[in-house]
């Protein structure tokens, strides 16, 4: 896609980060972005990187090529039902949220014929919300899951997986209910982790916090993450959630009854086991 017309709907940390990327590495020849709050809009009218901010979604759709939902994964169907009307013939609409499945039916059973809905989530994040957090950076060297439905256009799926290299992410292309699995266990579960194992140390004497060294940091740095945000997506994500839920539990347990018993020859491989698997993680971006 050369130089499309880009709009962004509802941009936080991910979709003002997308209007970056796509403006320093010439992704798009057009920037349009709505945002539902005014004082959101009146400060990104001021953005280098925005070529407009409109009133409106549908005004921002108004002749766009590719549209990039940013909206909490609650939101996301209502806004594209909202703007659907509103499309261009042969415009792709995208999303940036962390549950697909329904995202991904829903948004193709929205647009019709005219238009084209095609499913994304980039692996890239942080604890902070906002669109003043983003970074033009922030896609660099990261998975982009692209998630088709067997009956997507083709060249719509291309042309959205064209934009993500262009942001400088990596492409993966799987089903929108495979990647649900696979985010429930390798971000949702880890979020879930992490904020767990704070409240469950929120109950203890309230000094033992400040003796904390990096490994309690480094294990819960997403606790900092937004309750509510993550409210949406466990929501959304429920079952398989609740089947990564069950994994853990089975694996903690089963490293309680080995030092229960005093089986540390099973302690040990069970934490080789997990030494072996974190060593294997490619180089972070």
């Amino acid at each position: 896609m050369s130089s499309p017309t880009l709009a962004i709907l509802a941009p936080g940390l991910l979709g003002g980060s997308v209007a970056q990327a796509a403006h320093a590495r010439g992704a798009a020849g057009r920037i349009v972005v709505w945002a539902r709050r005014p004082e959101v809009r009146l400060a990104l009218a001021h953005q280098p990187w925005c070529s407009a901010v409109t009133e409106s979604a549908e005004a921002a759709v108004a002749g766009a090529d590719l549209v990039v939902v940013a909206a909490p994964v609650d939101r996301i169907i209502p806004l594209v039902q909202q703007v659907a009307p509103h499309l261009g013939a042969g415009a792709i609409v995208t999303d940036v949220g962390s549950v697909k499945g329904e995202i991904a039916r829903q948004g193709h059973a929205a647009l019709g014929d005219g238009a084209h809905f095609v499913g994304s989530h980039p692996m890239a994040g942080s604890e902070k919300t906002g669109w003043e957090h983003g970074s033009a950076e922030l896609f660099q060297h990261r998975t982009c899951f692209v998630t088709p439905l067997p009956e997507s256009n083709p060249a719509a799926v291309a042309k959205v997986v064209a934009f993500w290299r262009d942001l400088g992410g990596e492409p993966v292309t799987v089903p929108p209910d495979q990647h649900d699995e696979i985010v429930a266990h390798i971000s949702h579960l880890p979020q879930i982790v992490a904020s767990s194992l704070c409240a469950m140390l929120a109950g203890k004497t309230p000094a033992w916090r400040n003796y904390a060294g990096g490994g309690l940091r480094d294990t819960t740095r997403i606790a900092g993450s937004d309750p509510q945000l993550w409210r949406t997506i466990l929501e959304q994500n429920r079952e398989e959630v609740l089947r990564a839920l069950r994994d853990y539990q089975d694996e903690l347990h089963g490293l309680q009854i080995a030092l229960a018993n005093r089986d540390y020859h099973e302690v040990v491989a069970r934490l080789e086991r997990g030494r072996a698997y974190r060593s294997q993680f490619r180089p972070a971006p």
